[in-house]
């Protein structure tokens, strides 16, 4: 099984931005976790702050990976050509937040990719990345 994990905006400043809501572990130092938990299982990682090049990943995984988990970060309240993206491409789509969205500013209580994603993670630290792997993992395993 080969899966990509794509964070968006602000989410290569993990371990040093906000450590209060997002903890204090870089994403490269969970990822080395999670690829020890799942070596049946191809997990690669794209990171941009760039809507464009998060859509380019999107068009060029969904085709071939058979997952997604998204963390669009701020482009999950904002983005309609992200989540135009996501609709378009073959492969299921898992979003991802670290935060409970819900719990803060109002404008993060909308998601513009929840309609075409096949669920959604929130709120569970960096677990919530385990967690999609795991609901990929049952769903196409």
């Amino acid at each position: 099984m080969k899966l990509l994990i794509i964070n968006g905006p602000n989410l290569n400043l993990l371990g040093i931005r906000e450590p209060d809501v997002y903890g204090s572990q870089s994403f490269e130092a969970y990822l080395k976790k999670l690829r020890k938990l799942y070596p049946e299982v191809t997990l690669e990682y794209f990171q941009s702050n760039i809507e464009g090049e998060i859509i380019n990943a999107l068009q060029k995984a969904g085709f071939l990976y058979d997952g997604i988990i998204l963390n669009a970060g701020g482009y999950t309240h904002t983005s309609v050509a992200i989540a135009d993206a996501v609709k378009a491409i073959k492969a299921p789509v898992v979003e991802v937040h670290i935060s409970n969205t819900f719990a803060r500013e109002p404008f993060r209580h909308t998601s513009l990719l929840a309609a075409y994603v096949k669920g959604s993670i929130i709120g569970f630290g960096m677990e919530s990345y385990r967690l999609a792997v795991e609901s990929l993992i049952n769903k196409l395993g």
